[in-house]
């Protein structure tokens, strides 16, 4: 299959394009590496200096033979660039990464819930009219997030609901209460593909993803030089990254209030399964499909309990603080998500064990000098502008 991968340089992208190359498909990444620019606004870095997109891309081909197929543009400002690849590539999948994943980067101001939202859905809108034009049976896999969703005090389907009203029933999107700008954009993105699937018969599928965590994939150990963009700080870390860097220095994990927070986790090597499964299993024409993909669901309080214990296991002090809480979210609440249909697909999950959070202290360890622990503490608060950052 030709697999087109858009935003092939950020720390899901680069890992699933190695992937899909290393399965013997045709793979062209898509990137206008604005990522490394939002990184440096707000004091960000990844655990290890990332070489270039087009180095890693030669590291690729030397390691494995294969080759990687490489497409510098934005595809939120420049629609000429979005047509033409699409023309010229005529992919039968496309993979979309190629947004700005960060809730908190997006409550920092104006200037970034603007950006976020510019950025995500408008490169959205330019996606699905050039698959319209050039490859209308191309299938979309769009990485949406379960966060669309907020934590209804319901069950939350997968995508949609059946609802009886007045004597009436339809299958209706499931209602979503998104908990930032970021958050906001995913669920625009959901509306404008769903119609495009309506009206033009595209066919979509919505991989609602839930916190990944991870720093390694089959692909990635192939050579140094192929890691990926490991966060820990505040702004574009995941929480459970974001423990782990602390407890390798002696900080203590900071819990965001209290702790009852409940969301969905999977590991980077089950996002790579899901997108897997997704792209060899398609939507049919017209068809707008949802999965909720993740595999576990804790509160934020259990997995800080779990680095704690894991920390303890390799004589390592982790000390558990909560810390006033800069979001604007329920903290104890009912969470109850279905995942059945990756499931049913013949997803394999890989769960959260001592064994595996103790294996990624291991490798946090070994660049523990390079982590900046200004960045540990949340500096963006969802009531309050960051008066230090600016666009």
């Amino acid at each position: 299959m030709r697999v087109l991968i858009l935003g092939g340089d950020g720390y899901l992208g680069w890992p699933t394009a190695m992937h899909f190359s290393q399965l013997g498909h045709d793979v062209l990444v898509v990137d206008n590496l604005a990522k490394r620019q939002w990184e440096a606004e707000v004091d960000s870095a990844p655990l290890q200096p990332l070489p270039t997109l087009r180095h890693r891309v030669r590291v690729w081909r030397e390691a494995t033979g294969k080759e990687i197929r490489v497409a510098i543009g934005d595809i939120a400002e420049n629609a000429r660039f979005v047509y033409e690849t699409f023309a010229e590539f005529q992919p039968d999948a496309v993979v979309h990464y190629a947004e700005q994943p960060s809730a908190p980067y997006s409550m920092a101001g104006r200037d970034f819930a603007t950006y976020t939202q510019r950025n995500n859905v408008i490169g959205t809108l330019n996606v699905i009219h050039a698959m319209m034009r050039h490859v209308p049976d191309a299938h979309l896999v769009k990485l949406g997030t379960m966060g669309e969703y907020g934590t209804p005090n319901i069950d939350i389907e997968e995508g949609w609901l059946e609802v009886e009203h007045k004597g009436r029933k339809d299958r209706l999107p499931f209602p979503k209460t998104p908990g930032s700008f970021y958050h906001l954009s995913k669920v625009h993105d959901s509306h404008n593909i769903q119609f495009a699937c309506r009206i033009w018969g595209l066919r979509a599928t919505d991989l609602n993803q839930g916190v990944v965590y991870g720093i390694t994939t089959d692909e990635t150990e192939l050579h140094p030089e192929l890691h990926t963009s490991f966060h820990y700080d505040a702004v574009f870390g995941t929480v459970l990254n974001r423990y782990c860097a602390q407890a390798v220095v002696g900080e203590p994990l900071t819990v965001y209030g209290a702790g009852g927070q409940k969301r969905s986790f999977l590991n980077i090597r089950d996002t790579l399964q899901c997108v897997r499964l997704a792209v060899e299993n398609p939507a049919d024409a017209g068809e707008f499909r949802v999965f909720n993909q993740f595999t576990e669901v804790f509160t934020v309080l259990e997995l800080a309990e779990r680095v704690a214990e894991a920390g303890r296991h390799l004589d390592i002090g982790v000390e558990v603080s909560h810390i006033d809480n800069p979001r604007i979210e329920a903290e104890e609440h009912y969470y109850n998500p279905r995942n059945d249909a990756l499931l049913g697909l013949g997803l394999q999950p890989r769960l959260l064990s001592d064994e595996l959070v103790e294996d990624m202290l291991h490798r946090i360890q070994r660049h523990a000098d390079a982590i900046d622990r200004a960045t540990l503490l949340p500096t963006v608060r969802w009531r309050e502008r960051d008066e230090s950052l600016s666009r």
